[in-house]
């Protein structure tokens, strides 16, 4: 700790501290709760600007995205009791991306606890789940020290979410207390012997595939990683909703391991004899259930690295484990040479050629087409435009036909929420105000976070909203036709005019009927200097680019009707 600061209350105490570990921007939802705080915003106005959000889900989700673009944590400030229970999504997702991540919560006065004073929660008891670290500062002096803890925990090993409880009544406390250094992230790094392990592994292999995935990556490892394949020439997929890790252009990128993954790739996958897993968990989607991959013993030989030494073995019995972070893997794989050339050239080109049919655009019901709407967006947007989503059947259309370029260019939760699109779009804009920021969201996704469109008017940030429209839940329309064909129930949706919405917001509203129509409305959202929202009409029956409602009905009735 450095030598003690002039004396001041603990609201500028705990900005100050935030300040120093670099942060430039937080996420807040305003609450009597921390007032004290808000002041020392004020004061440090020059230092940390305040995107004032409409919700605390928004926010939270803002600093979700923050800490995922940024890999430092994401700030978020809300009040107590209902504007914690609001923000929880945001440390959900934070937690299952394993994104950095700061959440500061109002709370009662310390004469108040243990008598459910109003708006009282136990956030330690609340959080445990969805958090590294939950606790509580109770004294101003200790400000420094827990702030410091936070970030070093979010940051290092397996990165993840915290968060921190302000008595209001310690917020306006005094105190002396010096600060703290600005923190440094903790990385392992792969042993020796390891990269010996990989490099004779991978020469005994005929059909090799490196997976990528998962937090801690950067420009540099995401260069060290390109070079690291292209001398062995391995090919490599994405783990769900991870794209953004090689550029998809890249003659060695075979596709994602998502949801409604190419069947050939699948195959091709159960087919490989070694997996090197470089970051990514391994999770639910990207395995199908823990299928694609065998568990808890795979088919192939697993070589799996991960930040979090607990990760390693808790699903996968992998043949070599190597906790280390991404980056510091990347830099050990780049000085990695093949002592004779990889026998794998065939079975990469394999798996490009096939990645390549699959991105072509495909023929849908309906007078607007996603595919090609995301194949135009592949040519006309810049190389560093960043793409945000939320969850819903939408999302797979971009999915699979749209090409991230480079690092940072996809925000996306693993943990499938919806309404993360907007929001992440409104962060994204405000760390990179020079690039272009497109937010996707189907209607119920929208609705679930318009309010924010709000923020990005108020705050100036010129997003682009395209809004899938297809009146339903779509996601769960299409399981409830694949289990209960033909029982609505619950899914439908009466929306309101989107673009007339968007434009009482003080953003621009455009409405698309006709694919050959999106060129000029999307040409006339960039020009527009503004937030703008674009309306797609997406006909009920494009539920996804290889199959119908309709025909997923008859499926279903045919299998029930031979009782299957």
């Amino acid at each position: 700790m450095s030598s003690a600061a002039s004396r001041r209350l603990g609201g500028q105490c705990l900005v100050d501290q935030i300040a120093l570990h670099g942060t430039e921007i937080v996420f807040a939802v305003p609450g009597e709760s921390y007032l004290a705080a808000l002041e020392g915003l004020y004061h440090r106005a020059q230092d940390v600007r305040v995107i004032t959000c409409r919700h605390e889900a928004g926010a939270a989700n803002m600093a979700e995205a923050y800490g995922k673009l940024t890999g430092r944590p994401g700030i978020a400030f809300v009040t107590r009791g209902p504007g914690t229970c609001h923000a929880t999504i945001g440390l959900h997702t934070a937690f299952q991306d394993s994104t950095p991540m700061i959440l500061f919560i109002g709370q009662v006065a310390r004469d108040q606890v243990e008598r459910e004073a109003f708006q009282e929660i136990d956030y330690r008891r609340m959080l445990g789940q969805v958090t590294k670290w939950t606790a509580e500062i109770p004294y101003a002096d200790r400000i420094p020290e827990f702030v410091s803890r936070a970030y070093h925990m979010a940051v290092s090993g397996r990165p993840g979410p915290v968060a921190l409880a302000l008595p209001e009544d310690m917020l306006t406390e005094y105190t002396d207390a010096g600060d703290m250094r600005h923190f440094v992230r903790a990385q392992s790094a792969p042993r020796p012997q390891d990269m010996t392990d990989l490099t004779q592994m991978l020469m005994s292999a005929e059909r090799p595939l490196a997976v990528l995935g998962g937090p801690g990556w950067t420009p540099a490892a995401a260069e060290d990683m390109r070079v690291f394949l292209e001398a062995w020439g391995l090919p490599a997929v994405t783990s769900f909703r991870a794209k953004d890790r090689l550029d998809n252009r890249h003659p060695l990128y075979a596709g994602d391991m998502g949801i409604g993954i190419d069947p050939q790739l699948n195959a091709a996958i159960g087919r490989s004899d070694l997996l090197v897993v470089i970051g990514a968990r391994l999770g639910e989607m990207t395995t199908d259930g823990y299928t694609r991959v065998a568990a808890p013993v795979p088919a192939q030989a697993l070589v799996h690295v991960h930040p979090g030494a607990d990760e390693l073995n808790r699903v996968y019995q992998a043949s070599l484990s190597i906790p280390a972070s991404v980056e510091a893997f990347a830099a050990a794989a780049r000085a990695l040479k093949p002592a004779s050339a990889p026998r794998w050239r065939a079975w990469a080109a394999d798996l490009r050629g096939g990645y390549e049919r699959w991105i072509q655009p495909v023929t849908c019901p309906g007078a607007v087409n996603p595919s090609q709407i995301f194949h135009w967006l592949n040519t006309h947007l810049p190389e560093d435009a960043i793409l945000t989503n939320g969850a819903g059947n939408y999302a797979g259309w971009a999915h699979r036909f749209f090409l991230q370029k480079r690092l940072g260019t996809q925000l996306a939760p693993t943990s499938g929420a919806m309404g993360y699109g907007l929001p992440a779009a409104v962060a994204a804009k405000a760390i990179h105000p020079e690039r272009t920021v497109v937010a996707l969201a189907g209607d119920g996704c929208f609705m679930m976070a318009v309010q924010e469109l709000a923020t990005a008017v108020q705050h100036e940030l010129a997003i682009i909203v395209l809004v899938f429209n297809n009146n339903m839940y779509g996601t769960i329309r299409m399981h409830q036709e694949r289990h209960y064909p033909a029982h609505v129930s619950a899914t439908s949706l009466r929306n309101p005019d989107f673009a007339a919405m968007a434009e009482s917001y003080g953003a621009l509203g455009l409405k698309v009927t006709r694919t050959e129509d999106f060129e000029a409305a999307f040409k006339a959202a960039q020009a527009a200097g503004r937030p703008a929202l674009i309306e797609l009409a997406i006909d009920p029956e494009a539920i996804t680019p290889t199959t119908t409602l309709s025909a997923i009905r008859a499926k279903a009735l045919q299998a029930k009707e031979h009782g299957l």
